[in-house]
């Protein structure tokens, strides 16, 4: 009978669903030469959130599939699976909208100054009408410049454009023609989106490319009066670059759902800046959508090993093989 390794805890249903395939062992990924010892006599693996080295692959001659319950998949070295025969399959399709939903939470926690206000009137300074020093800003009718206009950018830019009726300026590897038409989107290039955008919002995988996409200069560039929001993968952004522009007024704030080191360090001097909304990459961290997850890469899994999965594959090379 096949096995599969789970390295993150599953619903019970979706549990069930892949037993009724397969041996399931469960591990605790803390246990590392347990966790390691479990990979190198199974045929597949599910789970999240811990990074798999070609180091922990050595020996798994029969593992054929993992399946991350994510989009991401910058835990993995693609490469280094290519060249073992190892598929590996992610979830992009099915937290698609509840991201979106975090990332225009963020943008308008941001732009309203939500989080600071609401700890304010906890700590009971709500004496009187507030006046100008707690103003927020409008988020209506302003210019949102968002960098990777795939699947949750395009989300993004639907409820900007059609229900804030946000003007969208955006970055992408290629014209989003359907964006363009049903939202007015605009494709320009990284330096005038950075220079018109109200809020620019990050929407890239994490690559090589991608690494420090925002640092010094990029926040340089942006309007003074401009908040950045990140919901992709923390260090698209030179963290530390954004600290120094936040603390020098060089932008006006930040909305963070990721960051470099997760979860965030105690000491970092973003815990203690007011101008700063930071949740804990929570992106797609609502019940259903995290279900929809588990079971979607269960199905893909399962698929993967029976030969018949064609569709939320990484590296489709293996197919070729």
């Amino acid at each position: 009978m096949r096995k599969i390794v789970a390295w993150k805890a599953l619903p019970e249903d979706v549990l069930a669903y892949l037993q009724q395939h397969a041996q399931v062992v469960q591990v605790d990924p803390a246990q590392h030469d347990t966790f390691v010892a479990a990979l190198k006599d199974a045929d597949g693996g599910i789970g999240s959130s811990v990074k798999i080295t070609p180091a922990m692959l050595e020996g798994a001659t029969r593992l054929r599939a993992l399946s991350t319950v994510s989009v991401g998949f910058d835990q993995f070295d693609v490469a280094d699976l290519t060249r073992r025969g190892i598929l590996l399959a992610h979830t992009p399709d099915v937290l698609t909208e509840s991201t979106a939903d975090t990332v225009f939470s963020l943008i308008l926690a941001s732009a309203r100054r939500v989080v600071e206000l609401a700890q304010w009137v906890k700590a009971g300074n709500w004496q009187r009408s507030i006046g100008p020093a707690l103003f927020g800003v409008d988020v209506q009718g302003k210019t949102l410049g968002i960098i990777g206009l795939g699947r949750i950018g395009s989300a993004v830019a639907r409820r900007a454009a059609l229900g804030f009726n946000m003007k969208v300026l955006y970055t992408n590897r290629a014209a989003n023609l359907q964006a363009e038409q049903a939202y007015g989107a605009r494709r320009v290039e990284l330096p005038e989106l950075l220079a018109s955008a109200d809020f620019v919002c990050l929407q890239v995988p994490l690559t090589p490319e991608t690494r420090h996409l925002i640092g010094a200069a990029e926040l340089e560039s942006m309007k003074k009066s401009a908040i950045l929001i990140n919901a992709s993968r923390g260090a698209t952004v030179d963290e530390k670059a954004l600290i120094e522009a936040l603390q020098n007024g060089t932008i006006l704030g930040a909305g963070l759902d990721v960051f470099e080191t997760e979860p965030l360090p105690a000491d970092s001097p973003l815990l203690n800046m007011p101008n700063v909304v930071a949740l804990p990459h929570i992106g797609s961290a609502t019940h259903e959508t995290r279900h929809a997850m588990a079971r979607n890469a269960a199905e893909n899994l399962v698929a993967a090993l029976d030969g018949t999965l064609a569709t939320h594959i990484v590296n489709r090379e293996v197919l070729g093989r």
